[in-house]
């Protein structure tokens, strides 16, 4: 099966989706700071060899850690990593829920290693995070 990815401007359209579903702060606002950096991001994710939780890692990674928007970059993140999964017929298992913002506070830390996110991905659990 053909992995199907993101486009830079899909990844665009996901963040503002994000600040429009998920308001946080009055200053929210969908700007891009660096394309060059969602079009490394997808390039990198694009060019991993492992399967297709990888790749996710790679994503959800990459939007979190590189911060290509002003606002909104773990949302972004979330929302691009269920939309790929669902797209390549594969199930995200992490819940929508407050205790996952304080997962993706850990992944832009670089708290967790890639096969513990991989794993968060793929089944849905992950150990706490704690600074």
């Amino acid at each position: 099966m053909k992995i199907k990815y993101p486009t830079p401007e899909r990844i665009i359209e996901y963040n503002i989706l994000a600040l429009e579903l998920i308001r946080v702060k009055k200053a929210d606002q969908p700007k891009v700071l660096s394309l060059p950096r969602i079009k490394e991001i997808l390039e990198a994710c694009e060019n991993n060899p492992g399967d297709i939780y990888d790749k996710a890692v790679i994503l959800l990674k990459g939007l979190v850690q590189k911060h290509p928007f002003a606002s909104g970059n773990r949302r972004t993140a979330f929302i691009a990593v269920k939309d790929f999964m669902g797209r390549n017929k594969s199930r995200l298992l992490i819940e929508d829920e407050p205790d996952c913002a304080r997962v993706m506070l850990g992944v832009r830390e670089g708290y967790y290693t890639d096969q513990e996110i991989k794993g968060w991905i793929k089944h849905g659990k992950i150990r706490e995070f704690k600074r």
